[in-house]
This record gives C-alpha cells, structure tokens and sequence, in this order.
C-alpha cells in the first residue's frame, strides 16, 4: 500500500497503523468511520461495542526491539503486573531492557483478595518475588484499577518519580494496563481519548505515544503474550470462568492421600502422599470444583470431559495441548503455594510434607512459591 497520510494514521484504541483497503486484516477502517474526531478500527470498535475481538498476532521480534529501546533513554518504567497472576504475568528479564532507568512495580487486581489480607505482608511478599525474578524496583504500589483502590498512590509515586521524563508503560496481556493508563491520561493530559480495554488478550498492537501537559509523553507498549499462562490458551467462551473479577471465595479441603480435585476441565490435582491435611484453593468462583478418589479419576475425566468436568467443552478441550504432569514435593514446615500460572494457586496449609501432582495443559507454567496470603 502506498505510504500516504491516510496509511500514517494510527489507532487511537490500540495504536495500530490504520489502513483502508483491508477488512481482513489489522488495522482496517471502513469508509463510513474515516472523518471521525477519532478514528478507531474495525477491531476496537467491535471490542468497544460488542465485546467482540478477532485474534491478532505480534511481531514478538518488534516488540522486543521496541522494549531493547528504553535503556538508551531517560525515562520511568511501570511495570504493571497482576496479583492474580503474579509469576505467569512479570516479565522476565526485564532489568536488562530498561538500563538504570526506575522501575516502579504497579501490581494490580488487589481488589481480588479477601478484606482481611495483611497488606504489609503482601507488599513484602511482591518485594521478595520481585528480586527472585531479576527485578530492582525503585518502588512497589498495591491497587485495583477496577475499584479506584491505591490509584491516587500509582499517581503520586509515578509523579514522583518520573521528573521530567517520559514514562514506558510494560506488562504482560490483561494485567489492567490500558486501564490505569487511561487513569493517567485523565490525571496528566487534557487529551481526550481512551485506549481500548478488553479482557481479550493482545488489545494493544502497537506502541502508543500519549502527549502530556509538560511536553513529554506516556509510553503504552503492546502486552507480551506468554503462552504459558492459561489464560492465553482457554478458548474464549471460557475466559470469564477462569479469570475472577469479583473477590476471589478461597475454598478449603480436608484431604487424605488419594484424592484428587478437577478445577473445570482444565487442571487436575492429585494428593499423592502425606498425612490428611487441608488445602485451601484461590480460584474464579465461576470455575467449578469437583473431588473424587484418585483411583477413579481418570475414568471420570473420560467420561465426563467437557460436562459434569468443564468448561471447557469436550470439543474444545480436543484442541487443547495434552495434560503434562508435574511432581512436585513440598518439605515438612513450609508455607508453600502450588501456583498454576493464569488459573491461581492452591496454598498448602499442612506443613507436614506432601507429594502432589499437577497435570495442567502443556506449556503452562506450574511452580512451587512461598505462600502469598
């Protein structure tokens, strides 16, 4: 397509280059909406209006190209990270990207957690989490962009901290990023625009450059999509019953050796040795949970896949990659958290020793932490 002014146009939802010619792919406007104030396209209408969103990809090559750029400038980084997700949606290796500029840790979705959670524990808990994963934070904020909890505190410490900079704004897909960055906006800059918000991943395409008052600009850049999260790989019907946006309802089980819990259809844990003992899960209440005798459930889940064992459905668990198991024993007197990165965790509250089993999609990421709450 020729490089014409119309071609120059970007997106103002989700920052993609606009082009008019065609409807099938990235970027399209059709003629009826081009003399808009603000043109969006085709894809952030539909998400706008119908909640709908087609399946984009990113060139992952130009996103880290675009991330390799911040450390040869000045500027602040927010890094937005969800509680919810916490190993599954930080971005490994991110130090090396952002040279000596600060990072601010922005963890979202706290809203997500019972009222009566030690906040100071909590922010201990990220602190220690965040080193773990490489990261030197110049700060850490708690809040909830959904509920406007901690929001006046991002404000004040990005304020704080940023000077007279731009500021990059990195995370991975569905942390609630175009959302405290439309926070932003409304705080920094007389702009009147909103970028796209949807729970779909990948809503973002490309970097988006948002003019400040003071002459410099925020930085929202695209989500990483990292496939070991489950949320990334459910089908999309499926999304709203994995992923919570009220409270989450932590349920506890009295478990002797030989049981087994399905979460949905989706994961599959199995308490393989050890005395009885409870195990509390943190999980989308909309996900159904169902316990059986381990030595009947693979006959369960072959028969009740996709049904009493679901979701998803039994067709799109067909187009699901295969269940890996992952062993994993926890020690005698430690806190501990089976984390299943995208679905939530279940905290082990026995500290006698345990040797469990996880079978989860291949690819998603499975690991033992020190427990959050």
């Amino acid at each position: 397509m020729p490089d014409t002014q119309e071609t120059r146009q970007r997106c103002a939802g989700c920052g993609i280059a606009l082009q008019f010619e065609r409807p099938d792919l990235p970027g399209y406007v059709p003629e009826s909406a081009r003399s808009r104030d603000s043109v969006i396209c085709q894809r952030c209408f539909r998400i706008k209006n119908y909640n709908d969103a087609s399946t984009v990809a990113i060139d992952q090559d130009d996103f880290l190209r675009m991330l390799g750029g911040i450390a040869s400038t000045d500027s602040l980084v927010v890094h937005i990270v969800d509680l919810f997700d916490f190993e599954g949606s930080i971005i490994s290796g991110l130090q090396r990207f952002v040279g000596n500029n600060p990072v601010l840790l922005v963890v979202n979705k706290i809203d997500l957690l019972p009222k009566v959670t030690n906040w100071n524990r909590l922010r201990n808990w990220v602190q220690k989490q965040a080193r773990l994963n490489g990261l030197k934070v110049a700060d850490v904020v708690l809040c909830s962009a959904r509920r406007k909890i901690g929001f006046d505190k991002v404000v004040e410490r990005v304020a704080e901290l940023r000077g007279h900079r731009d500021v990059y704004v990195v995370g991975a897909t569905n942390v609630g990023k175009s959302t405290l960055i439309n926070r932003l906006i409304a705080d920094y800059s007389d702009l009147n625009r909103e970028l796209t918000v949807s729970r779909y991943p990948g809503t973002t395409l490309d970097a988006i450059r948002i003019p400040l008052d003071d002459g410099k600009s925020i930085i929202d850049t695209p989500g990483i999509v990292y496939r070991s999260r489950l949320s990334e790989i459910v089908p999309r019907e499926s999304l709203n019953a994995v992923m919570p946006e009220k409270p989450l309802k932590p349920l506890t089980y009295q478990l002797n050796a030989g049981q087994t819990i399905f979460l949905g259809g989706l994961v599959r844990f199995d308490f393989v040795e050890g005395e009885r003992q409870s195990f509390t899960i943190y999980v989308s209440s909309a996900l159904p949970v169902h316990r059986t005798k381990r030595e009947r459930a693979d006959e369960l889940y072959a028969a009740h896949r996709g049904e009493l064992l679901s979701p998803p459905s039994r067709e799109a668990l067909d187009d699901m990659p295969p269940w890996t198991r992952h062993s994993l024993r926890l020690p005698k007197h430690a806190e501990l958290d089976i984390f299943v990165s995208g679905m939530g965790w279940i905290q082990a509250n026995g500290k006698t020793g345990a040797l469990v089993d996880i079978y989860a999609p291949k690819g998603v990421k499975v690991l033992l932490r020190d427990s959050m709450l």
